[in-house]
C-alpha cells in the first residue's frame, strides 16, 4: 500500500463513476441493439481492467485500458447496413490489422511523428465539450452540480495534498445527491454468459468497420492517451502498452466485443495534476480497475443503480475533475515552437463532427500536422529530425 494517497483513491473513485455512468449504459443499450450476449460487455471490462492493473503495477504508471465510446456508437449506427454476423466479422478483422500493426511498431513510430503541442491542443479541444456541459449543469442544477463546483474549488483554496479537491467534490455531490430524491428501482443480478458470437466476413463491412476501429484505438487512445501520460514526465513504453491494447482487442472480438484502447477521458483524471504525486498516481488505476471487475461481474444491477443518478452529478464531476489536466494540457500545448499546428488542432477538436465515421479528435491530429507544414514547416522537420535542427 505504500504510495496510496487521497487524491490517487479519488481519483480512481471518479474515474470509476465516470466509467459507470458513461459507458455502461451506452453499451447496454448498443449490445441489446445487436442482440449481444451479455458477456460481451463483461469482456470488454473485464479485459481492460486486467490489462489496466497488470500494466499500472508493473510499471507504476497511470494507464487505463478500457473501451471506446465513439468506437462503439459508431458500430451500432451500422445495426440497419450489416448483419450482427458481418459486424462481428468486421470488429475481428480490425482487431487482428491493428494486431498486425501493432507488432509492426506503428504504436511507437505514431507517438514519435505527431508533435507534443499538437497532441495536447487536441487533447484539450476535446475535453472543452466536458467543461460546457459542466457549465451547463451548474446553471440548471444549483443544488447538485453547484455543490460539486462550489466544494471543488474551496477544496483548491486549502491546496493541501490532504484535502484532494475531487474527492471533496465527489462527497459532496453524494451528499447532495443522497439528501434529494434519490430512488432506485428493482435490482435483478445475471451473471455474464460469455459466448463465441457467429462471424460473417462480408468485403463491404470489413472495409466499413475495421478502418474506423483502428483509427479510434491508434490515432486516438495511443496518440491522444498516452501523449497526455507522456507529458506528465512518464518513460511510457509505448510499444508494450500498445500489445497489451492489441491483445485485449483480439479477446473482446472473440467474444464480440469491440477493441481495446487507452480510455482518453479516464487517463485525464487519472494521471493528471490532481490525482496526486506522480509516483503513485497508479493508484488510482488500480483502484478504479477493481471497482471495474466488481461492475463488470454485475453489469445489470449496476445500471438500475445508474439510472437513478442526476445527470447533473456525472456531468459536473466529470467537469472539475478534467480542470486540471485542461489546464495542463494546453500550458504544453502552447508554451514552445509550433503553436499554429496546436491552434488549429484545438478548434477542430472542440468542434463536434464525425467524418468517414471518425471523430473529429482525429481529424485534428491531421488538421494540426498539416498547418505546421504548411506555416511552421522548419520547427516540424526540426521535430521529426532534431538532428538537422543543430546544423
Amino acid at each position: 500500500m505504500r504510495g496510496l494517497n487521497a487524491a490517487a483513491a479519488s481519483a480512481g473513485l471518479t474515474a470509476f463513476v465516470w466509467y459507470a455512468c458513461a459507458g455502461l449504459p451506452v453499451q447496454l443499450a448498443v449490445t441489446d441493439q445487436l442482440a449481444l450476449s451479455t458477456g460481451s460487455v463483461f469482456i470488454v471490462w473485464a479485459s481492460g481492467a486486467a490489462a489496466s492493473i497488470a500494466l499500472s503495477a508493473s510499471l507504476k504508471q497511470p494507464i487505463p485500458i478500457m473501451w471506446s465510446i465513439p468506437a462503439l456508437v459508431y458500430v451500432g449506427s451500422l445495426a440497419g447496413r450489416f448483419s450482427a454476423a458481418e459486424i462481428a466479422g468486421g470488429v475481428l478483422a480490425s482487431a487482428v490489422i491493428l494486431t498486425g500493426l501493432v507488432l509492426a511498431g506503428a504504436g511507437g513510430r505514431i507517438m514519435k511523428w505527431l508533435p507534443l503541442p499538437i497532441v495536447m491542443a487536441t487533447f484539450g479541444g476535446s475535453l472543452l465539450e466536458y467543461m460546457h456541459r459542466a457549465v451547463a449543469a451548474t446553471v440548471t442544477d444549483l443544488v447538485i452540480a453547484g455543490s460539486v463546483v462550489a466544494a471543488y474549488f474551496a477544496a483548491r483554496l486549502f491546496a493541501s495534498p490532504r484535502v484532494p479537491p475531487v474527492g471533496v467534490a465527489l462527497l459532496a455531490g453524494c451528499l447532495a445527491v443522497g439528501l434529494g430524491d434519490f430512488n432506485v428501482g428493482e435490482i435483478e443480478w445475471r451473471a455474464p454468459a460469455l459466448a463465441v458470437p457467429q462471424f460473417g466476413f462480408d468485403a463491404a463491412a470489413i472495409a466499413a468497420i475495421s478502418v474506423p476501429l483502428v483509427v479510434f484505438a491508434l490515432g486516438l487512445g495511443n496518440a491522444q492517451g498516452l501523449g497526455f501520460v507522456l507529458a506528465q514526465g512518464y518513460a511510457v513504453p509505448v510499444d508494450r502498452v500498445s500489445r497489451a491494447v492489441a491483445v485485449g482487442s483480439m479477446v473482446n472480438a472473440l467474444f464480440g466485443g469491440t477493441p481495446a484502447t487507452v480510455a482518453r477521458s479516464a487517463v485525464a483524471m487519472l494521471a493528471g495534476p490532481d490525482a496526486g504525486p506522480a509516483r503513485a498516481r497508479y493508484w488510482g488505476v488500480l483502484i478504479s480497475s477493481v471497482l471495474v471487475l466488481v461492475m463488470a461481474c454485475a453489469a445489470v444491477p449496476f445500471t438500475a443503480l445508474i439510472a437513478a443518478v442526476p445527470k447533473s452529478f456525472l456531468v459536473s464531476i466529470a467537469g472539475v475533475a478534467l480542470i486540471a489536466p485542461l489546464q495542463d494540457a494546453l500550458e504544453k500545448a502552447f508554451a514552445g515552437n509550433l503553436r499554429l499546428g496546436a491552434l488549429v488542432a484545438f478548434i477542430v477538436a472542440a468542434t463536434p463532427f464525425s467524418l468517414a465515421g471518425v471523430t473529429s479528435a482525429f481529424w485534428a491530429l491531421v488538421a494540426g500536422v498539416v498547418a505546421s507544414l504548411a506555416a511552421e514547416r522548419s520547427q516540424l522537420v526540426a521535430f521529426w529530425n532534431p538532428a538537422s535542427s543543430g546544423r
